[in-house]
């Protein structure tokens, strides 16, 4: 006799699964959105432009389809971020103030357009935040999550600038903080490489 295994809403799967099909099923808009909020919570960022190497994320957006992040990430409380769950401390407007940083490390790239981008984002609970975010990355394998990291980076301020480039920064140079760094060991050609077979084994 076959064993069914019982569905369980509260498994902490299901509810990263609840979490990011909320998260999809909102709108796309422009980045950053055109009016601040409050709240922390997840977010996806989808590309549209004419970049070449990108040429199959494109694809997939175009048309109002908005298949492929290119990008996911989480913002978080305070608290959270200092080791605490964060729970009911304030968040201000963490998360508008994540997807406006975003939008200024694009338009500072040379080769990228604001106007190419998208967002869909979503206020979540403190707990929730980063099983919400875990369940994306893993759904979607976002380019700027698994092979060409650093476009959340922040400047690291003038006591650690010789740390490395990163890939984000050597594919889209602009960042002033960022060509201050010490050059990086990946040069471009390896790491548009590297692109290509990301998104040729991404379904």
């Amino acid at each position: 006799m076959r064993q069914e295994t019982p569905y369980n809403p509260l498994d902490k799967k299901n509810l990263g699964i609840s979490v990011a099909d909320a998260l999809l099923a909102r709108s796309a808009d422009p980045m950053p959105p055109t009016e601040s909020f409050l709240g922390a919570g997840v977010y996806a960022i989808y590309y549209l432009g004419d970049f070449p190497p990108y040429a199959p994320i494109a694809e997939k957006n175009r048309d109002d389809r908005f298949e492929l992040p290119i990008y996911v990430g989480k913002a978080i409380p305070a608290g959270a971020r200092k080791g605490g769950l964060g729970l009911d401390a304030p968040p201000g407007t963490v998360l508008y103030g994540r997807l406006a940083e975003h939008a200024e490390s694009i338009r500072a790239a040379d080769n990228l357009a604001i106007e190419d981008f998208r967002c869909r984002y979503l206020v979540v609970e403190d707990i929730w935040i980063p099983l919400g975010e875990s369940l994306l990355i893993q759904q979607f394998s976002p380019l700027w999550n698994r092979v060409i990291d650093g476009y959340g980076n922040h400047d690291p301020g003038r006591g650690r600038l010789g740390q490395m480039r990163s890939p984000w920064d050597v594919l889209h140079p602009g960042r002033g903080w960022a060509m201050k760094c010490r050059a990086s060991n990946r040069l471009e050609p390896d790491l548009l490489e590297s692109v290509a077979r990301h998104l040729a084994a991404v379904p």
